[in-house]
């Protein structure tokens, strides 16, 4: 199908749209949202793709972040697509929160019966960008990838694979080295299957300390997050990026949770972050 328009909503001067499509990549409709802000109107804008976290959806971050308000001001276009295929029908995609559907990891699967439709890291990188460049007016020159949790570690691994794609990056307690904790072994091997060796391209502090990224990586992590310590583990990516150099504001805050209160409080400096990049 064609661009679908599920909704539109004025907000700030600018437009809040869901919309779905049939996905080359995916083999099955996505859906995403849009957020234009009202520079949209006469001229192309910067777009920055949020990845979300386990268990969301394209309208999380929509919904959740108030990230609307300062993305008017900044004329960034704020692009969420969803966490996983929908409508796969893969036996035991249902089964647990942290794999399978709300839960694609942002990778290409090549383990089956997963291969076939989770090939979220395509999607993100190649198929929606092209989509958005075509039916929206943004500039694709000028993109930047941020996310929260999973999605932290996907835009993080996005953006140190495509520094083609995007000029920019930032995320909110990512999982910095999935290769190192329960999530990540959990969906890695399920996706990707047992070569470990094979895991590495997909974990940031892997990654980072193989190719640095040209320019500034900005974290968020909150202190009270109960996530930090088995799951999250900042000081790994911390440290391969010392060891390669990269630039990295790597910022830790007490009495902030994993949730969304902490992302609201951040996310304008976040796009502040990205509006300097990629002007």
């Amino acid at each position: 199908m064609a661009l679908k328009v599920l909704s539109e909503h004025r907000c700030f001067e600018g437009v809040q749209g869901y919309y779905a499509h049939a996905s080359s990549e995916i083999g099955l409709d996505m859906r995403f949202s849009v957020f234009r802000p009202p520079q949209a109107e006469s001229q192309r804008v910067p777009v920055v793709f949020y990845l979300a976290g386990l268990t969301c959806t394209e309208e999380t971050f929509a919904i959740k972040a108030g990230a609307q308000r300062a993305a008017a001001e900044l004329g960034l276009m704020l692009v969420c697509p969803d966490t996983s295929p929908r409508g796969a029908n893969v036996p035991g995609e249902a089964d647990s929160w942290d794999f399978g559907l709300g839960a694609g990891f942002y990778v290409d699967a090549t383990a089956e019966p997963w291969a076939k439709h989770y090939r979220m890291y395509s999607y993100v990188t190649r198929e929606l960008p092209a989509l958005i460049a075509a039916e929206f007016p943004a500039d694709p020159q000028r993109q930047g990838i941020f996310g929260h949790s999973m999605g932290g570690h996907g835009a993080l691994v996005c953006a140190l694979r495509n520094p083609d794609v995007f000029r920019s990056v930032s995320a909110f307690a990512p999982i910095c080295a999935p290769t190192q904790c329960p999530w990540g072994q959990k969906a890695f091997g399920g996706y990707l299957g047992a070569d470990t060796a094979a895991w590495n391209r997909w974990d940031a502090a892997a990654l980072v300390r193989e190719r640095a990224f040209d320019g500034r990586i900005l974290i968020d992590q909150g202190l009270s997050d109960k996530f930090l310590a088995e799951q999250l583990h900042p000081e790994a990516f911390e440290a391969a990026c010392a060891a390669s150099g990269q630039s990295l504001t790597l910022r830790r805050h007490g009495g902030y949770d994993h949730g969304y209160f902490f992302i609201a409080t951040f996310v304008e400096e976040h796009l502040r972050h990205h509006a300097a990049a990629l002007r």
